[in-house]
């Protein structure tokens, strides 16, 4: 019957005040119908010899509504599509969407119909399955789940300024108990430091961690083989657990804990002024222990606290002797300078892997540089952002000299030598206002091509000469003159402690009239 309204219980309230003998226009009041709905179901229902008499059952009133449902169809208007129903199918068959059907049809076969005409044949074709959802119960001990959601502004006690904040939540799957706590970041370090604490606060570890395709735990989301942080990788077998990531776009896959974190949202934070994270995380765990702990949870119907005190905790592995100390992987590139930038800070490598990727994990004390899994450097963790953490030998050997260089050091490594050396070295250093450094640095390198004794005696006749220049020094080594006691090309030719000159006075005077 056209226009009726399909709820059987509402067209059984119907029929009762049609029996009752009400006018049309106190029944439309009553129900909020109209009077034409009202003289329709009153024909109906006279049809049917249903104005007196006891009133159907539901089940037997569904079942004569839809007896005439199938007797007298409703006419229905032909699709426009439906000339081309073979044509349609057999682009189906082969795949082809219905956007391309529809321009197929209209290019090939004069179709002037609508886009949304073909769609809808499409849809009557090939009808979708409902969409059907399976819950999964666990058992005691199996499986928790985590999740981030975000927690509003809060006051950072270090700035005394508004942060945005975020909640993590792990609900054990079994007894729905939970473990809450507010963070300022979503950082791989913070993402382990909160299952370590999630942990102790259980006082043991389930045996798989379904999670979510977060950047902190999952690089890359697939479905057969997810790409897991080596950080996280590493946390998991500290404690033994597995780690089961949700098929990309299912987050349904954990709504244990999604529920989880809509709760904290709505009943916890909901309704609060902004407070310092410290002091709301204090206040949460004690809100875990005494709201959400004790209420009757909608899915269980039992106490999460109390199920979790008597099946679930003593069904957790074991925490490890040791807690796990969390350290964050990075790939860097070694940089031309033999240094790769880690957390603001620098660190060196051998300079043999320049222009290479390289595994960096950092822990709280020690940062470890990694080629191919192998081990080739470790540096203590740097103190401040911009710090340089160095190993010589990591630097190409000259370059290493150059970074050590200091006037004390030059110094040193004359007095090694002798004092003829160190006394130059020093008169080189003291001189004003040119830098000599280098020069001093050059003249020591000389030991290495002609021995230390040989330079020794050079620097001693240079002195004698007051040649005191690298270059001299140089000179006297390569004529071989160290040894030689007369003057040489190293000796200025006036003699020790005489000006020299290119011309005499004479020459100088010649014709000069003076």
């Amino acid at each position: 019957m056209t226009g009726r309204r399909t709820d059987v219980l509402d067209i059984r309230e119907l029929l009762r005040h049609i029996q009752a003998g009400e006018s049309g226009r106190h029944i439309a009041h009553a129900l909020h119908l109209t009077r034409k709905t009202v003289a329709k179901y009153r024909e109906w229902a006279a049809h049917h010899n249903l104005l007196t008499g006891p009133l159907p059952t539901p089940e037997e009133l569904a079942r004569l509504l839809t007896q005439e449902q199938t007797a007298t169809p409703r006419p229905s208007t032909p699709s426009s599509v439906e000339p081309y129903r073979a044509i349609v199918l057999d682009l189906r068959e082969r795949g082809v969407e219905v956007a391309a059907i529809f321009r197929r049809l209209h290019d090939d076969y004069g179709y002037s119909g609508s886009y949304a005409s073909v769609h809808r044949f499409v849809r009557r074709l090939e009808p979708h399955p409902p969409d059907v959802t399976i819950r999964l119960e666990r058992q005691p001990g199996e499986e928790a789940q985590v999740d981030f959601g975000s927690a509003g502004w809060m006051i950072d006690p270090r700035t005394c300024q508004l942060h945005r904040a975020w909640v993590f939540v792990m609900t054990l799957a079994y007894s729905r108990h939970q473990y809450v706590e507010f963070v300022f970041d979503q950082k791989v370090e913070t993402w382990l430091r909160l299952h370590r604490h999630a942990f102790e606060y259980f006082g043991g570890v389930p045996r798989r961690i379904v999670l979510d395709n977060l950047k902190a735990g999952i690089i890359k989301a697939c479905f057969d083989d997810p790409q897991v942080q080596r950080a996280y990788r590493e946390c998991a077998e500290h404690y033994g657990f597995l780690i089961a990531p949700c098929d990309p776009q299912q987050p349904q896959q954990k709504g244990k804990v999604e529920s989880g974190v809509h709760y904290v949202k709505r009943n916890f934070l909901a309704g609060r002024e902004p407070a310092p994270l410290p002091e709301n995380n204090l206040k949460v765990l004690k809100w875990v222990e005494q709201t959400a702990g004790l209420r009757i949870h909608g899915t269980t119907r039992r106490q999460p606290l109390a199920q979790f005190r008597q099946f679930e905790q003593a069904a957790l592995l074991p925490l490890p002797e040791t807690p796990f100390e969390p350290a964050v992987w990075k790939q860097v590139k070694l940089h031309r300078d033999c240094y790769v930038h880690f957390d603001k800070a620098y660190y060196s490598a051998p300079f043999r892997y320049v222009g290479q990727t390289l595994w960096v994990r950092g822990d709280d004390r020690t940062v470890r540089l990694y080629a191919d899994h192998l081990l080739i450097a470790t540096h203590p963790r740097a103190a401040a952002p911009g710090e340089r953490i160095t190993h010589l030998d990591h630097l190409p050997p000259d370059k290493a000299d150059a970074l050590t260089l200091t006037p004390a050091r030059c110094r040193q490594e004359a007095a090694r030598i002798g004092p003829a050396t160190l006394r130059l070295v020093t008169q080189l250093l003291n001189e004003r206002p040119v830098d000599r450094l280098r020069s001093a640095r050059r003249l020591l390198r000389l030991a290495d091509s002609y021995g230390p004794l040989r330079l020794e005696q050079a620097c001693a006749r240079a002195l004698r000469f007051e040649a005191v220049t690298y270059s001299a020094v140089k000179r006297i080594l390569k004529n071989g003159l160290e040894g030689d006691e007369s003057p040489s090309a190293a000796e200025p030719p006036g003699g020790p402690g005489r000006p020299t000159f290119a011309r005499t006075p004479q020459e100088l005077l010649a014709g000069g009239g003076g």
